[in-house]
């Protein structure tokens, strides 16, 4: 399937792996990579060497584009959006934040800059500055989230910009994908359903939380402080809620969350540890590959969209 976006990061199916905190390292990366999407290291809040490291490994791995996503509140963040021009890195999403004081190094290194945004206003900003794409990401998804959702986000950022969307937020299988293709998207943003790759790193536990999970599991914390999130629901959502109501201050809720997404990751605690996953957690139902995942999404969506005509009479 060919679309502005595979031609745009030559790459041969629309589909990009979200950068992922502690998730989205360099076996993940490589074997999307691998399997024809984009593949992301996702850099967090990780030292600008740690992400050096990652980026090297995923090179030993394979010779297909991936890309390193940049949270841009981090406190590395400057030394990593060096690290990847150094390291030849083609292609990177960024995260919380506006990219623009990095955006002229990383053209001139021939980078293409793709940032998650979540409102029509930054995705307008963000194209006058001289982004390649950019992601519309709506609150379906797992982790930090916006406001709006993505049916309703992306049509409006796909006409009030000119440079490709991608859709995210919300998509876990073919219908899903073609759904974005409708709405005006050129490619998706999956990283839920690669949670419970078969190359994931993430521990079985909170794998088997995805796949269990219903379309009622997932709650979204942290709106008092500005900061929503989305994850799973287990002990500490429900207390940090509760203390959320008694209206808890920034620092007491903060500490509840503290390295409580490396717990989860690394160590399996789901009964404290933070579950980030989407509210499309409740469609997950099995591991595979990331190989079986994109042949699978890239077979669903291409059934879909040969039916559309059909559905209108056209053929």
């Amino acid at each position: 399937m060919k679309t502005r976006v595979t031609e745009l990061l030559d790459i041969e199916y629309p589909i990009i792996q979200g950068g992922m905190a502690w998730v989205a390292e360099h076996n993940l990366a490589a074997a999307v990579s691998k399997a024809g999407g984009l593949g992301v290291i996702g850099a967090a809040n990780a030292p600008a060497e740690v992400v050096r490291k990652e980026i090297r490994q995923v090179k030993e791995m394979t010779d297909k584009p991936f890309g390193v996503n940049i949270m841009l509140l981090s406190p590395a963040a400057d030394e990593v959006a060096q690290v990847v021009i150094e390291e030849g890195v083609k292609v990177v999403t960024t995260g919380a934040g506006n990219p623009g004081k990095y955006l002229k190094a990383w053209k001139e290194a021939g980078i293409k800059v793709i940032p998650v945004v979540a409102s029509v206003a930054m995705a307008k900003m963000l194209e006058r500055e001289g982004v390649d794409a950019v992601i519309a990401e709506g609150c379906e998804s797992g982790g930090h989230i916006g406001d709006l959702t993505t049916m309703t986000l992306v049509p409006q950022i796909v006409d009030a910009v000119s440079v490709p969307v991608i859709g995210a937020g919300g998509v876990g299988d073919g219908r899903g994908m073609a759904a974005m293709f409708m709405l005006g998207a050129d490619a998706v943003q999956i990283g839920t359903r690669f949670v419970v790759a078969d190359e994931s790193i993430v521990h079985e536990n909170y794998k088997n939380k995805i796949i269990a999970a219903r379309d009622i599991d997932s709650a979204v914390t942290g709106r008092s402080t500005g900061h929503p999130v989305r994850s799973l629901r287990n002990k500490m959502t429900r207390e940090y809620l509760k203390k959320e109501a008694e209206g808890a201050s920034f620092e007491e809720l903060e500490l509840m969350t503290v390295g409580s997404l490396r717990n989860a990751v690394l160590e399996g605690d789901v009964v404290n540890g933070s579950l980030m996953a989407g509210q499309i957690a409740g469609l997950i139902s099995k591991r595979q590959s990331c190989q079986e995942i994109i042949h699978e999404l890239m077979t669903e969506t291409t059934a879909l969209m040969k039916k559309v005509p059909h559905m209108l009479g056209v053929c």
